[in-house]
């Protein structure tokens, strides 16, 4: 098979449509493969709100012309950098919008495998085409990395479910609902389970919730001195992930490895702790067991204090994160994956986000054990473009592939 493309990028979320932008700046041949914005637009709760400020719920195109704060001044939306919650449903359309301006001819396919070849890597595509490309870009996002407490599996799947797998929730109206996990996916589900007339419990391991800084106006000046502004949130240490991955890369593993699980624990938006107020909270229980009695999921909870509860229900959410792990991305072949240096079972990468695998390339949360907690949010996209594409440049350069091109994004484009 004879190679088709230069750079094959595996995603259309944030991290894989910014990429593309940025190669289709610099003339770069490249393939895009996946379904746009699919992880936003049906594995997220409809009416849910990002908890991110709208300076991080952005995309990254070379020029900085296409970013959410300039697509809403464009088409007349009510914006703020901070202060201002973004809507699921703004951010799915102006994603959309990205996608249509940057990659039009988006391949809408699944990827079924990646392996390597004497041209560099093999791929086939759940619609029955394959091709080679020489460069492979994996740019995929959480829905690979569902991590589900082991004790549900004791239960028949369909009275238990990750919170992802979920889009409308009509469909429990009436219906007795425990939702587990303390973070804002946990706490998102559970107003919006209450408002669609669930009868929903909230219950979570962590002795307390916890909410967001609240943002905007309300900050003072020395509010902001203390604890400036940044893509990750308020904080010194959140402007340091944010605007340093690159040095956060130079910690020792151990480092890096602990403050990627604790920076940033579970928390809800701080717009959303009153809209929590009437939903039932059970907080310090931790799940020992699932058993089903009369055909309802029945969990057993221990508290800190060693007491233990009992509760049943129509149906359980685990509202309960990801982990990322390289072995469940499940299209790239078992031979290639042992090629790859890892760190916790995620790769291990060079400053431009390239494996140990010449050619092979991550992007998104897999690469946060290497980058910083900065890589689970879309504002860590704006980093990764840049880096990866410099670092392509100089590859297609050296073998006198790729020329450069120039592109103009008029202003009437951005409106949807």
């Amino acid at each position: 098979m004879s190679v088709t493309t230069d750079v094959a990028i595996i995603g259309a979320g944030p991290y894989g449509l910014s990429i593309a932008a940025y190669l289709a700046k610099h003339g770069i041949d490249h393939r895009i493969v996946g379904k746009p914005m699919h992880t936003w637009r049906t594995h997220m709760p409809k009416g849910m709100f990002l908890k991110s400020a709208g300076l991080s719920a952005t995309m990254f195109d070379p020029e900085g012309q296409f970013s959410l704060k300039r697509y809403c001044e464009a088409n007349g939306i009510p914006y703020r950098d901070e202060g201002l919650p973004i809507s699921l449903e703004l951010f799915t359309e102006y994603g959309m919008a990205f996608q249509k301006f940057f990659a039009p001819d988006i391949e809408e396919s699944n990827v079924v495998s990646v392996s390597r070849c004497p041209e560099g890597f093999s791929l086939v595509l759940e619609n029955g085409l394959s091709f080679v490309s020489r460069n492979v870009v994996v740019a995929v996002g959480i829905d690979y990395f569902r991590h589900l407490p082991s004790p549900l599996a004791a239960l028949p799947r369909r009275l238990y479910s990750h919170s992802a797998e979920h889009f409308a929730l009509d469909k429990f109206k009436g219906q007795k609902v425990i939702v587990i996990g303390s973070g804002s996916s946990a706490i998102d589900m559970a107003v919006l389970l209450h408002e669609q007339n669930a009868m929903v419990q909230l219950v979570a391991r962590r002795p307390e919730l916890s909410f967001g800084t609240e943002e905007g106006d309300s900050r003072t000046f020395i509010d902001r001195a203390l604890a400036p502004m940044s893509g990750l949130g308020p904080g010194w240490m959140n402007l340091l992930c944010a605007d340093a991955p690159w040095l956060f890369r130079y910690l020792p593993d151990s480092l890096r490895l602990r403050t990627v699980k604790n920076f940033l624990g579970p928390s809800g938006g701080w717009f959303i702790k009153k809209r929590l107020e009437p939903v039932p909270v059970s907080l310090g229980h931790h799940l020992k067991e699932a058993y089903v009695s009369g055909d309802k999921p029945h969990l057993r909870f221990v508290t800190r204090e060693g007491e233990e509860h009992v509760m049943y229900a129509d149906h359980v959410i685990a509202a309960t994160g990801y982990k990322p792990d390289i072995n469940r991305i499940h299209f790239l072949d078992k031979d290639l994956i042992r090629e790859i240096d890892l760190v916790s079972n995620t790769p291990r990468l060079n400053p431009c986000f390239e494996s140990s695998v010449n050619g092979l390339f991550f992007a998104g949360p897999a690469t946060a054990n290497t980058f910083g907690p900065v890589m689970r949010f879309a504002i860590g996209a704006g980093f990764a473009a840049r880096q990866i594409n410099k670092q392509l440049l100089r590859k297609l350069q050296t073998a006198n592939v790729g020329k450069p091109a120039s592109s103009s994004m008029p202003r009437k484009q951005f409106q949807s």
